[in-house]
């Protein structure tokens, strides 16, 4: 049989662009820029933080008593206790975004939540290989978590990567394809953007957004993504299943509002804040929370951005302040369930 279209003879391409890779020359004039403009410029505020209500997340993550909940713990790193699963996504504890400890992006602020603070992890999704969602300190230390070790869902090709590390509770899948963990459906789909550890492996392994169905809440995850029509075909694959009578669109989006300047370097593989909120229209998403921004230091633009931005972002897209918003490290936020008649407990 053919392959689909984003598989290639060396690994994988997107689905409206041939590629979003710089080339060393590109990626040499950018660095030359932004050292001569003194960029990035420092935040005019600190990324708001606060203490994490532990005392919540520990009762929520019993599955007879949970409620639709998202904890911020920092960049792409957020804690869904939904559909009776305690899921983190792209989980990222260590001091530096790089595959060396004493050099690269540094966090700014410490995780919302400490690795020792989580509830027991259920399923940890992966969305792709960079160092900034896949740190190797942050996957050892949950696949030994006191239990049984989470299960790792990734997109194609990470599961060599993780079985290097001697986990094996592993599931990778292609875009479209589902896992059912304990009565929730885990679907890997498509997103914009490109995949690398090295400079030998670029584009080996896939990259992918995460939609999960249970059924008393949908979530999405964007994971890194330029603006495509990709979102707008995940709308139509999941029409079926979110009909006005079935309780509506994603319930919430987690979606990646940072590190996006400049524009003619990230564009194709980062979204903007206007972009990222085209993304919230185009899924149908109820709500959304920006991520993947106030951390790590990875681009042109301050650490602040999406405090000061978003707002215009909004208005400019007709969306309501409740509709899209960010919240502080260590916050979480309750969402209503699909049906409130609905009582806790697993998907079905």
């Amino acid at each position: 049989m053919p392959l689909p279209y984003h598989h290639t003879a060396r690994g994988f391409r997107n689905n409206y662009v041939a590629s979003v890779t710089k080339s060393l020359g590109e990626v040499l004039r950018w660095q030359l820029q932004r050292w001569r403009s003194g960029l990035p410029p420092p935040p005019r505020v600190p990324t708001p933080c606060q203490t994490a209500d532990l005392g919540f997340i520990r009762r929520n993550a019993r599955p007879q008593d949970m409620v639709p909940a998202v904890t911020w713990i920092g960049h792409a790193s957020a804690l869904v206790q939904a559909s009776g699963l305690n899921v983190l996504t792209d989980p990222i504890f260590s001091r530096r975004a790089s595959p060396l400890r004493f050099a690269g992006p540094a966090r700014a602020h410490p995780p919302g939540l400490r690795l020792e603070e989580l509830p027991h992890i259920d399923v940890v999704v992966i969305s792709h290989n960079h160092y900034d969602h896949l740190d190797r300190d942050s996957i050892l230390a949950l696949s030994r978590q006191p239990g049984d070790p989470p299960l790792f869902l990734t997109p194609l090709g990470l599961k060599i990567w993780l079985r290097s590390l001697r986990i094996e509770n592993a599931v990778e899948l292609d875009w479209w394809q589902r896992h059912v963990h304990l009565g929730v459906d885990f679907y890997c789909t498509p997103a914009q953007h490109w995949s690398a550890r090295g400079v030998h492996d670029r584009n080996k392994t896939l990259w992918c957004a995460w939609a999960v169905l249970g059924a008393d809440f949908h979530w999405f995850f964007s994971g890194d993504t330029g603006y495509s029509q990709d979102f707008a075909d995940t709308r139509r694959y999941f029409a079926s299943k979110q009909a006005a009578a079935q309780g509506g669109g994603f319930d919430v989006a987690l979606i990646a509002v940072g590190a996006c300047l400049p524009r003619w370097f990230m564009q194709m593989q980062h979204v903007d804040l206007p972009e990222a909120v085209q993304v919230h229209l185009d899924l149908g998403a109820k709500r959304s929370l920006g991520v993947h921004w106030g951390t790590f230091s990875l681009s042109d633009e301050p650490l602040d951005q999406p405090i000061h931005e978003l707002g215009a972002a909004r208005v400019a897209k007709g969306v309501a302040e409740d509709a899209f918003f960010i919240v502080p490290i260590g916050a979480t936020r309750c969402i209503a369930p699909r049906n409130a008649a609905l009582g806790p407990g697993r998907g079905a």
